[in-house]
């Protein structure tokens, strides 16, 4: 990779805003800038919804917004999908689908240290959407099959496009199913979805991108075979003496950690500033460093600074300043307190970002 992160920002993909304009013009506002999902623009750019086109036995029910399928019209279809998979026209994300990513693809790209995209990973995408009987299509060995295969061709076709606007650009695949593997009641256990997933990242284009927001387990990730890694790092609070030779030999290895360290919720966001925040920061990358041959200052180079998660509903018990409500949101050009929240943490973001690039000289 030719990336250099050096603490610069990026955020998750998923926003809850419904002014296209505002919302690009926050992502492209950002180090590392990416084409905004908006769901609540349309339900086609909900992130399952998104992933879903072409896939066979699929139906996006817009009016109840349902992403269903069924394995009897799974099987009608295949063998025209098979015989329409040598057409890259097939894995593309139409204007249908995202009216945003297209805008995206318009904007002058060229000059940012890199650009990126996204694309629900197979994991989640399997765990999500059931069939006919309400079971996760995951538990299928030839769905899951051809699942995995029609992903990662999806994200091969985005990333190609992307190229064309920016050399440094990836796709990371959002996979918050990830966090549910290691729970005896799920069915697809953690040995299986690495073995599937590191099959699924060596056929990837480009550099090898995962994101997720869910309670993460880094040593585990880390061995997937990925260039970069997403998560949520905010609800870790403290960094194990156990996570710090996994996470040092990826960044000597040359790896980016993407720290998502700043809270989308009222409640956590209140509760922090960019001081104590980046300090958090700080925190974890010592304990990295006092527990393996690496430095927090390659740390810094290697990492890139993001919001803990997305904010499509606020999950804390008050509103994101204290004059806030939904009518004070309007009032100033939001329509809502989730979107004042993610605009209050890009800013904060910057406000980190600045800190520790002058901390390590970066």
């Amino acid at each position: 990779m030719t990336i250099d992160a050096g603490c610069k920002t990026t955020a998750m993909g998923i926003m809850p805003h419904t002014d296209i304009d505002r919302a690009l013009e926050l992502a492209l506002g950002l180090d590392i800038p990416f084409f905004p999902q908006l769901p609540k623009v349309d339900f086609h750019e909900d992130m399952y919804a998104q992933a879903s086109q072409n896939f066979p036995g699929i139906d996006v029910d817009v009016p109840h917004e349902r992403v269903d399928f069924d394995t009897e019209r799974f099987y009608q279809e295949l063998s025209d999908y098979i015989e329409r998979m040598a057409d890259a026209q097939t894995f593309d994300l139409t204007s249908e689908y995202s009216v945003v990513y297209h805008r995206f693809l318009e904007q002058a790209l060229g000059g940012y240290e890199a650009i990126r995209g996204q694309l629900t990973g197979p994991v989640s995408f399997g765990f999500k959407v059931v069939d006919q009987n309400k079971k996760p299509i995951i538990y299928d060995d030839e769905i899951r099959t051809i699942l995995f295969d029609f992903l990662q061709r999806k994200a091969n076709v985005q990333y190609r496009q992307l190229k064309e606007k920016n050399g440094n650009a990836f796709v990371w695949l959002d996979e918050p199913g990830l966090g549910w593997v290691f729970s005896g009641l799920s069915g697809y256990l953690d040995e299986q979805a690495k073995r599937d997933y590191r099959g699924f990242i060596d056929g990837l284009d480009g550099p090898k991108a995962l994101h997720l927001c869910a309670n993460v387990n880094l040593p585990y990730l880390l061995s997937l075979g990925l260039d970069i890694l997403s998560f949520d790092a905010y609800q870790i609070e403290l960094m194990p003496k156990g996570y710090a030779r996994a996470v040092a030999d990826f960044i000597v290895a040359g790896g980016i950690l993407c720290w998502g360290i700043v809270p989308t919720d009222s409640t956590g966001l209140g509760a922090e500033t960019a001081d104590s925040l980046a300090q958090r920061l700080i925190d974890y990358w010592n304990v990295v460093a006092q527990n393996s041959d690496t430095t927090t200052e390659r740390i810094a180079r290697q990492a890139l600074i993001a919001p803990a998660r997305c904010c499509l509903k606020n999950i804390g018990q008050v509103g994101a300043s204290e004059e806030s409500s939904p009518q004070s949101g309007a009032s100033c050009g939001l329509s809502s307190i989730e979107e004042e929240l993610v605009e209050k943490a890009f800013g904060v973001i910057k406000e980190v970002s600045y800190i520790l690039r002058d901390k390590y000289g970066v």
